[in-house]
């Protein structure tokens, strides 16, 4: 242990130690998610004192605490994952039931954002017992913090997380048009091994803006904005920019029409231009998604052929 963490045991200890730590309580513990001095004092208290520590990587979990100075036994770690995540929960309802406080800690970041533990918090909320969050480190609002997302009218405003798209090709396309008919600011996590996928799925959102952060809070930190449209080329210009955690925020976008007004042109435009060019023309004109009126484009020609299913030759 390094004695400057020996000292944060300390301050925690002062600092937090006269606080009330209820018995029977499961404790949901924000962990650093890469620079292990993002800690908060009241989470290496309450670490230290609780009778268990439930965690989604037993051995992970046992690695931090080692390098925090605490030390809990094997006996002491509950193995709780987005496989066991269920059942794990009884064994910490009993635990609960027979007066422990327990934590909770995911691998990183604040549990049941992402990671495992919203079925057990609910497990346990559902037994008539009491859940206390510890709030801490987040790659979401992490990234929020620094992006410089601002709405330029108040119906963008805010922020909304998705998570992990599809791996599937076919239902990530398929999400990405939805992202691109939300105007807020929208939060995507993804894996190193998929971040180039995603890149080329996220283009056709145009010159939306992205901000992307890689390895956020560690050592080679980076942050990034540029077009969604040039997410790929970005990525292969330096293939360390595809190490790493990623998290991805895409900017708000301003809808200068409703969407009637742009349905209106847009049917205007299909009745003497093909199907891309109106499309095109449609979106420059109102500010509306150009995935959303590719789509009412294809349903317009379907109604227009009474019911054909024939596509669109230029699709």
């Amino acid at each position: 242990m390094s004695a400057s963490f020996s000292l944060a045991l300390q301050a925690a200890k002062e600092a937090a130690g006269q606080q009330q730590y209820p018995a029977s309580t499961l404790y949901t513990v924000a962990t650093p998610i890469g620079n292990l001095a993002d800690i908060t004092l009241r989470a290496l208290h309450v670490l230290e004192m609780a009778d268990a520590v439930a965690c989604e990587d037993t051995r992970h979990t046992h690695s931090m605490l080692r390098a925090y100075g605490i030390g809990k036994s094997g006996a002491q770690l509950i193995a709780v994952h987005q496989h066991n995540e269920a059942e794990a929960a009884e064994q910490v309802i009993a635990r609960l039931q027979q007066g422990q406080r327990i934590a909770y800690v995911s691998d990183a970041g604040t549990p049941g954002v992402s990671d495992p533990g919203a079925r057990l918090a609910a497990a346990v909320a559902r037994a008539g017992l009491r859940v206390s969050p510890l709030p801490g480190a987040s790659s979401v609002t992490a990234l929020v913090s620094a992006a410089g997302a601002v709405a330029a009218d108040h119906a963008s405003s805010g922020f909304a997380f998705i998570g992990f798209l599809p791996t599937k090709a076919q239902e990530r396309q398929q999400a990405v048009a939805k992202l691109a008919e939300d105007a807020r600011t929208l939060i995507v996590l993804e894996a190193p091994h998929r971040i180039a996928d995603l890149a080329k799925a996220l283009a056709v959102l145009g010159d939306r803006p992205v901000t992307l952060g890689r390895e956020l809070t560690k050592q080679f930190e980076e942050i990034a904005t540029l077009p969604a449209a040039g997410l790929s080329d970005w990525l292969a210009q330096d293939a360390n920019r595809s190490k790493g955690e990623f998290a991805v925020l895409l900017h708000p976008q301003t809808v200068a029409q409703d969407g009637g007004d742009a349905l209106r042109v847009l049917a205007l435009l299909l009745a003497e231009l093909p199907t891309k060019t109106a499309v095109k023309l449609a979106a420059d004109i109102t500010g509306a998604p150009r995935n959303s009126l590719y789509d009412a484009a294809l349903q317009m020609k379907r109604n227009a052929h009474s019911g054909s299913d024939e596509e669109d030759s230029e699709d």
